[in-house]
């Protein structure tokens, strides 16, 4: 064997090889990547939901009352708003986490999406006075978190994700 047949032959190897190893991660991805991204946001939304069983602790914790008073016209205000949003996060969280009762987690997680968005609207010159605030970049990064939403909604209503077959 000349030295070029042996560095086709090698290089020919590789590519499968390669190939062989994209193939495979495509399909796991496919198969795993999605129930991974639903448990990572129910961590998130859960999280985010303890923080605010305890006043003063959450870094968004005006800004949830102040959204849902303006959003309420004033009738949910201060404490109750605060565990209203608690709740519903950590009921969104757990759903996701655990995967059950998956469908009732993105009804709420919809309907929460318009108090969760809805600073952008409200409160954008607070949020985003020149530089964004803390608040301001608490908030946009809720638009990755919506996303991921869709995703996981599609995956639940029936979406099928597999890598194309060649």
């Amino acid at each position: 064997m000349t030295t070029e047949q042996i560095t086709t032959s090698t290089t020919q190897t590789t590519a499968r090889v390669v190939e062989y190893a994209v193939s495979r991660l495509s399909r796991w991805l496919a198969s795993h990547s999605i129930g991974i991204l639903r448990v990572s946001l129910g961590l998130v939304f859960l999280g985010f939901g303890v923080l605010k069983f305890f006043p003063g602790v959450s870094p968004a914790e005006d800004l949830a009352v102040r959204t849902i008073e303006t959003l309420s016209l004033g009738v949910v205000s201060g404490g109750m708003a605060l565990l209203m949003t608690a709740i519903t996060e950590c009921f969104i969280g757990i759903t996701f986490v655990t995967g059950r009762f998956l469908k009732a987690g993105l009804v709420v997680l919809a309907g929460s999406l318009v108090g969760i968005m809805s600073p952008m609207v409200l409160f954008f010159s607070d949020l985003f006075p020149g530089a964004p605030t803390i608040e301001g970049q608490y908030v946009f990064k809720d638009i990755v978190l919506a996303a991921a939403g869709l995703v996981v909604a599609a995956k639940a209503l029936g979406a099928r994700f597999v890598p194309d077959e060649e």
